[in-house]
């Protein structure tokens, strides 16, 4: 197994002569290296030198087209260079350097290395713990790491259990490896990830957070989500997930809830689309959306009269924990709500196969979607896990026929933006309101009426709506106030 130097771009070996050049070593080091033996485009370079960041500027400040240095405290200056043929790299060049984790802390303490095997030797892992001088080309592997790439195994260069001393999030790298790469973890680091699990809490909820976010859009997120909870990570840094391994009662009332979330969140990932589609892939919030779907269970789980097991209001008590966790782990807004609301959402559809649902029930399904609702069909599908195949048709047709529906109505009432028939301001002007609450009331009103009859015509809602003021305490209340003046003037 050797590592495709040919797809190596130019501006590559071009930097590294000028270091030689300079009387520097300049190495490609890394993922970048590691993805030359698998046939993948790195969009990122890093580069390992034994010259010091002035240095590091000096050879090369001229040669791109702009540099960045918010990494100087640790060794590191980042460089722009722009293709000849369209396209930019992006290059970090970082001194040769050790650096290991204070027990209590939740950053590196750096200190600078003087050659390139001893900077391998503080890598993360194997695999990560190549290099190829430049310009030579000269493969520098002395950990084995094409070999254990060859026989898909992670491991680390020296025992794990200093390297996740050293710096813990390499526990949580090692899941995501295994999601993204398909390696399996050596039994050796699998048992230091479990008794060193707890060292993961010094660790900032951000970086915990990004690790995630990349496990999750990897080529097997199952296996990554796996080893976050055999290893006893999930209990530290997402506990909703191992807290689903509900224990099975002996007359199985109910399907194993963890085995069930990730296979939904394997079916969910195999709906996504191309990058001209409704939901590229890979697509996050419907990951996370489907691995959480039924972190509510738990909590909700009920054993009823005659031996059924309940779940009743699961899909709101898991959008809360959902939030909640996504706030915890410092997630951004717009993605905590996005995810959140198709948990809340994800039981809605059941039961229309059985009753149908009116255009009217259609319509609020659309709008309480919003923007997830090409998500939330993709989650609904994939919620089907059962066996019996006459009723995962049944429920494959069922939504067809919903989507079908939703298809027409879109069509033909613009479902992506239901309005009222009137705005504001013809309310305001209708009723001699000034803006405030009873405003927003009656705009209320008037929504439901849309949801609820579809499209109106102006005299239609405007019929409507004088039925719906001639009922409101305010009416009555501004009438004397209107015959104020002729009491006056029978004054």
């Amino acid at each position: 197994m050797a590592p495709n130097t040919s797809q190596l771009d130019p501006a590559v070996l071009e930097l590294g002569q000028l270091f030689a050049d300079a009387g520097f070593e300049l190495s490609l080091v890394g993922g970048p290296v590691r993805d030359l033996f698998l046939h993948r485009t790195s969009p990122d370079l890093d580069f390992t030198t034994d010259a010091t960041p002035d240095e590091i500027l000096a050879v090369a400040k001229r040669w791109a087209d702009s540099h960045w240095e918010m990494g100087r405290e640790f060794g590191t200056i980042g460089f722009r260079k722009r293709k000849p043929g369209g396209g930019v790299l992006l290059i970090e060049v970082t001194t040769y350097r050790a650096e290991a984790y204070d027990p209590e802390s939740r950053k590196p303490a750096v200190a600078f290395g003087t050659n390139l095997e001893d900077d391998l030797a503080r890598r993360d892992f194997t695999t990560n713990a190549m290099a190829l001088r430049l310009p030579s080309l000269e493969l520098v592997d002395p950990h084995g790491g094409a070999a254990d790439l060859a026989a898909g195994i992670l491991r680390t260069p020296g025992t794990p259990e200093q390297s996740f001393s050293d710096d813990p999030l390499r526990m949580m790298r090692a899941a995501r490896f295994a999601s993204q790469l398909g390696l399996s973890v050596h039994p050796e680091v699998r048992r230091a990830m479990a008794e060193m699990a707890g060292r993961i809490t010094i660790i900032s909820a951000e970086r915990v957070r990004d690790e995630l976010i990349k496990l999750i859009c990897g080529a097997d997120p199952r296996a990554g989500v796996d080893l976050l909870v055999e290893t006893g990570l999930a209990e530290l840094v997402l506990p909703e997930v191992p807290a689903l391994k509900l224990e099975t009662d002996e007359h199985h009332r109910h399907k194993d809830v963890y085995q069930h979330s990730l296979q939904v969140l394997e079916q969910a990932a195999a709906l996504e689309t191309g990058p001209d589609g409704p939901v590229p892939g890979p697509d996050f919030v419907l990951r996370f959306a489907a691995l959480m779907h039924d972190v509510g269970k738990p909590k909700t789980r009920r054993f009823e009269q005659g031996g059924a097991v309940s779940f009743r209001h699961h899909d709101l008590a898991g959008a809360k924990l959902t939030a909640r966790r996504m706030k915890a782990l410092r997630f951004d807004n717009d993605s905590i709500k996005a995810v959140s609301r198709l948990v809340e959402l994800h039981m809605r559809f059941y039961g229309y196969g059985d009753a149908g649902w009116t255009d009217s029930a259609v319509r609020r399904y659309v709008t309480d979607a919003g923007p997830v609702l090409e998500r939330l069909h993709r989650l609904t599908r994939s919620d089907v896990t059962t066996r019996n195949q006459r009723k995962a048709d049944r429920l494959s047709f069922a939504y067809d026929d919903l989507e079908q529906r939703i298809a027409v109505l879109a069509e033909r009432e613009e479902l992506d933006s239901i309005r009222p028939d009137l705005d504001g301001a013809a309310i305001m002007a209708m009723l001699g309101l000034k803006p405030g609450p009873v405003v927003g009331r009656a705009y209320k009103f008037l929504l439901e009426q849309r949801m609820e009859l579809g499209p109106q015509s102006a005299e239609a809602a405007e019929a409507a709506l004088r039925a719906w003021w001639a009922q409101q305490p305010e009416s009555r209340a501004a009438e004397p106030e209107a015959h104020a003046p002729i009491a006056e003037d029978h004054a």
